[in-house]
């Protein structure tokens, strides 16, 4: 064996989804549609929130935040998946996979730290409504946004250079529709130790304090709520925070999925597995756009306008 077969590959094969190779060409025209609703949902949503003075508040700066994640996340995969499943382009470069990786992780990273911080808005929004915009002034919206990028990127970038420092041997089909961190991890030689302990490390510190912040915020929500004097005050108070809660469901549910699936999972199905993981980077900016440009009226309004 000659040393270049202990570097890296000058490029790896994506299998797509393992197990349904025959049906991922009918996959994808879902998937497409699916891709198209979040990449005009979420564009007309920065246009609208950009264009609209009124808009320019804390909810819907953090919502264009979410909108502007939800682009890059379904940008970075969907292109090259439907290239995968349409027309059997599975190879990917080296530095394109790393660079996809980074983008998948960091971004989904941001995701979480910008659910969190609207969260936090709801919560000043009905505990403290008076002090809201003092608060939660667009400086201090500016700057929730601006750490938790930084945190997605000084977290997610030691992954790609742990990966690039390793030797890979012969295998070079990863056994899925995009470069996830442990589905490469798993092809290079020697000790992967380093790397799957610091993926785990940055998932335990993304999602631990995330769904703890979550939790606590609708904890005191639920209790200032309770105590309103009519079924209708506590009905519109609470009616502002559900479409939040199913877009954190949204987001949590198959990324918990996924995370638990590749270390603990080993008894679930390869395509159940890939399916739920490519749901997870596209679920969510499908349905974001939708279900708050539905559910808020300001938004709404706009929307009908247009």
């Amino acid at each position: 064996l000659n040393s270049t077969d202990f570097s890296h590959p000058p490029y790896f094969l994506l299998s797509g989804i393992p197990g349904l190779e025959e049906e991922q060409f009918w996959i994808a025209f879902p998937f497409c549609i699916m891709y198209g609703i979040a990449l005009l949902g979420n564009i007309t949503l920065l246009l609208i929130i950009k264009a609209e003075p009124s808009l320019h508040e804390p909810m819907f700066l953090f919502l264009a935040a979410l909108a502007f994640t939800d682009l890059v996340l379904s940008t970075s995969t969907l292109p090259k998946m439907l290239g995968i499943f349409w027309l059997g382009f599975r190879e990917i470069g080296f530095p394109s996979c790393l660079t996809q990786m980074f983008f998948i992780h960091a971004f989904s990273t941001v995701e979480s730290g910008v659910l969190t911080a609207m969260a936090l808005d709801r919560f000043v929004a009905i505990c403290c409504p008076l002090r809201h915009s003092s608060i939660l002034s667009v400086p201090v919206v500016v700057a929730l946004v601006s750490l938790v990028l930084v945190r997605g990127v000084l977290l997610v970038s030691p992954t790609c250079f742990l990966l690039h420092q390793r030797r890979f041997c012969q295998h070079r089909v990863i056994a899925h529709s995009y470069c996830e961190h442990m589905a490469v991890v798993k092809l290079a030689c020697g000790d992967t130790r380093p790397n799957v302990t610091y993926g785990l490390f940055v998932a335990l510190v993304v999602t631990g304090p995330d769904v703890l912040l979550i939790s606590v915020s609708y904890a005191m929500i639920l209790r200032v709520v309770a105590r309103l004097p009519s079924r209708e005050a506590r009905l519109k108070a609470f009616s502002t925070c559900t479409s939040h809660l199913c877009v954190i469901l949204a987001f949590y549910t198959p990324a918990l999925f996924t995370f638990l699936a590749h270390r603990f999972g080993q008894g679930i199905p390869a395509p159940v597995h890939i399916m739920v993981a490519n749901l997870y980077l596209l679920v969510p900016p499908t349905l974001n756009p939708i279900v708050y440009g539905v559910r808020t009226k300001k938004l709404w309004d706009r929307v009908v306008i247009l």
